[in-house]
């Protein structure tokens, strides 16, 4: 219903993006419930409880939106299926303060875009709402590992003394020849995307020490892999312009190997992992003026595709992989008639 009164059905966008948001959120969940059943610091303690909330809150709107269409509500993930809340605890306090910032940055970004398709008064108010959640929650996380001193920051930058203009063609390889220093921009997105891929080896390798299917537990070993030849590339072209590189996070992997969180879960985490690694190298890669860099990141992305490509295999094989909103298909619907 819209503000004048009028009915007007969700789009297939406004459909796409609450449904995604239920089965992010039902994941999340998951996770939430267990860090916030074996946290010790009673600094992480309220923001995990903060983020729960909220996630929950997020579940009840788009469910409340979905009855009004008779639309099917997602499975999704459920505490009873998908996790063992008094398994012994996978994470540290600190991989969860860093998870949970993450968390509020793949927030950011999934609702910014959420936000600028949503037209429908009641789907565009939950968006802009959960929005301010997740800048809230990116906020309070940040603030806390600033107070930590666990904020990992970006190098700086000297300041120029004045302003100037490219004048070489020199600016834009990096094959041959002497390279040029990497840009502010270069910089950032090699930065966080190594950050990106420590946190995700951590994740991979905590589940990979829990899965209990052999195939699921090769899949995450070789995703941990992959993640961190990704974490030295991105050092190595760092390392040539003298700049430092992030920390890695395995040691605040436990060395319980107790069923925590189901293989379906796990699975889905991990491939959304790598959905959301393509889009953002995709990004990295229009934003790196210097062609080397640019074919490095086209590399990388064919890599993980190909990594996504198996896990979903291994997702359908399984009977994981829940089927998304989708388009009628015409064709089957002439042939049910025969």
């Amino acid at each position: 219903m819209d503000v004048d009164g009028k009915i007007i059905k969700l789009t297939s966008g406004e459909i796409a993006h609450l449904w995604n948001s239920y089965m992010s959120a039902s994941s999340t969940i998951c996770h939430l419930e267990h860090e916030l059943d074996k946290a010790e610091d009673e600094e992480i303690k309220p923001l995990l409880q903060h983020a729960l909330t909220k996630t929950k809150s997020h579940i009840s709107k788009i469910t409340e939106i979905f009855n009004k269409e008779n639309y099917p509500i997602p499975h999704g993930f459920t505490l009873e299926e998908d996790v063992d809340i008094s398994a012994p605890r996978l994470f540290s306090d600190t991989y969860a303060l860093n998870s949970l910032n993450h968390l509020g940055k793949i927030g950011l970004n999934a609702y910014c875009m959420a936000l600028t398709i949503a037209v429908r008064q009641d789907v565009y108010t939950f968006f802009s709402n959960s929005l301010s959640d997740y800048d809230d929650l990116v906020k309070k996380t940040n603030d806390l590992l600033l107070s930590k001193g666990l904020y990992i920051r970006s190098p700086y930058l000297p300041i120029p003394e004045e302003i100037d203009f490219v004048k070489e063609k020199s600016f834009l390889s990096g094959f041959f020849g002497e390279k040029r220093p990497l840009t502010g921009i270069e910089i950032t997105h090699l930065y966080t995307n190594f950050q990106r891929n420590a946190l995700g080896a951590a994740t991979m390798t905590g589940y990979s020490q829990v899965s209990k299917n052999s195939e699921v537990t090769q899949f995450l070993l070789r995703g941990k892999e992959i993640a961190k030849k990704h974490c030295e590339i991105f050092a190595s072209y760092l390392k040539e312009s003298d700049l430092p590189s992030p920390l890695t996070w395995g040691s605040e992997v436990t060395d319980s190997t107790t069923y925590t969180f189901s293989d379906k879960k796990m699975m889905f985490y991990t491939t959304s992992l790598i959905a959301l690694s393509i889009g953002y190298y995709g990004n990295s890669m229009t934003m790196s003026p210097r062609r080397d860099i640019g074919v490095m990141y086209s590399r990388l992305v064919a890599e993980i595709m190909k990594y996504a490509d198996d896990g979903a295999k291994i997702m359908i094989k399984y009977g994981w992989m829940e089927e998304p909103p989708r388009s009628l298909d015409r064709d089957e619907l002439a042939k049910s008639k025969q």
